[in-house]
Parts: structure tokens; sequence; C-alpha cells
């Protein structure tokens, strides 16, 4: 339909009186792309329509004053990642208790072996469809994908790291030591979970973390070799390669 409706087939369509299919079909094809028709269209309502409309519109406005907009905190954080930032916060807890009960003469501060991988723990919950009822819904909005991911895991991050800090004051363990390996370790669970997802690959690199890192330098005493001064270079290059990857993997995130 080029042209606009005739009024005596609006008049019939806003009736609800019955047309043939591609007449019909033809009718409501124009109105999706003519203004003016629409229009027209409202005007021919009958009166229980117009009569609905206005109340749904009478309830959609505020009474009084506008509220204040408000950011919400879901492009922030989901509920879904409460259990997790709870369980990260036991587990700098139980890192705490094991260096004031542990002789320290023996072994390099539980801390300092877990830190770098204690932020993974709570980003596991910021975006996985597992845990989040919502996260489809969320997905397909326009907002979401690598930009909403960032979100989350910096508000994750903004709870862990302070606690991780302030165990780190006391048992001594300098965040100059964990603090880039952490970050490093983040983004390159971030970059595989682009592949595996989020929590699969949060899950896995915890687990090897724990298997190659933390186990050999509890039997040996030892700093482990990945985290001394001297290696510091090399998770500036696992940081920078991790956030490129995870750069490029962006479309990844977005998929509902």
């Amino acid at each position: 339909m080029n042209e606009h409706a005739s009024a005596e087939l609006i008049a019939r369509y806003a009736a609800g009186a019955e047309l043939p299919a591609d007449r019909l079909w033809a009718v409501e094809a124009h109105l999706e792309t003519c203004e003016l028709c629409r229009l027209r269209l409202a005007d021919a309502a009958p009166p229980e329509v117009t009569g609905l409309t206005a109340a749904v519109w009478a309830g959609l406005e505020p009474a009084g004053q506008p509220a204040p907009v408000r950011r919400r905190p879901g492009w922030w954080v989901t509920p879904a990642v409460a259990p997790w930032l709870v369980m990260t916060g036991l587990v700098v807890l139980a890192t705490l208790f094991l260096d004031f009960v542990a002789p320290r003469d023996e072994m390099p501060p539980v801390l300092l072996l877990l830190a770098p991988v204690v932020p993974v723990l709570g980003v596991a919950g910021a975006w996985t469809r597992a845990l989040d009822p919502a996260h489809e819904l969320v997905a397909s909005t326009a907002r979401a994908g690598l930009e909403l991911v960032l979100r989350r895991t910096l508000a994750v991050l903004v709870v862990v790291l302070p606690a991780l800090l302030l165990g780190g004051r006391l048992v001594g363990a300098s965040p100059a030591d964990w603090l880039l390996p952490s970050l490093a370790v983040t983004s390159v669970a971030l970059a595989l979970g682009s592949v595996v997802g989020v929590r699969r690959a949060a899950v896995a690199t915890a687990v090897a973390w724990v298997a190659f890192v933390v186990g050999p330098a509890l039997v040996l005493g030892v700093v482990p070799v990945v985290l001394v001064p001297g290696a510091a270079a090399g998770w500036a290059v696992a940081l920078v390669g991790g956030a490129t990857a995870v750069f490029f993997r962006s479309a990844s995130y977005a998929r509902p």
C-alpha cells in the first residue's frame, strides 16, 4: 500500500471488523511506517479502547513531583554474585587464619599465594547464565556485552581488593607482590571466559592456580617464582594480552 489507507478501511480495522487476510496484512504493514494513518487510527478507535488507553497512561504518569533518576545497581552487579562475594570473603578470612596459626618461618604467607586468584572467585558470578535467572533477559538488552561484563568485574574488584589489601597489611604481604598478578589472572580468566563461559573459566583458573602454584609453594615452603619481584614484567605482558583478547572477543559476551 503506497497510498494512505482510506477512512473506511481504517474505521473497519479500528472496530475489529473482519477483513480479508491480504487486506488485513496490508493495513498493518502500512500502519507500521505511516504516522499519519496511525493518528487516524487513534481517532477512529472505539470508546472502550480510548478509555482503556487513557486509563493506562494515567497509571503510568507519576503522581506529584517526578522521582529522581537513580542509576540501577543491576548494571554494576547482579544479586546472583552475592554468594560468590561472600565465599570470596570467607576465603580471605580463612587465609588470614592460616597465616596467624601456621609457622611463618616455614612457608610464605598463604594470603600472598591466594591473592592473585581470589578476585576470580567473585568474577565467576558476575556474568554467568547458570547463576543469574535474568541472564538471558539482561544479555538481550542494548547495553549488554563487554561493557556490562567489565562493569560487574569492576564491582567485584572494588569489594575484593580492599579486603586483600587489609589482610595483606596484617600478615605482611605487600600489594606490590600480588596486585599485578591478581589483575593479570583476572584478565586472563575473562579472556578464557569468552570461549568457555566466565564461570567455567574462573573455576578452571582457580583450580589450576591452586594445583600448580599454591600446592608446590606450601610443600616446598618457598615463594613461587611467579610471585617474586622479577616476574612483574611477565605479569604485565599477561595483563595486556588478556585485555587485548577480551577486547577482540567482546562480541561473545553479548550472546544470550
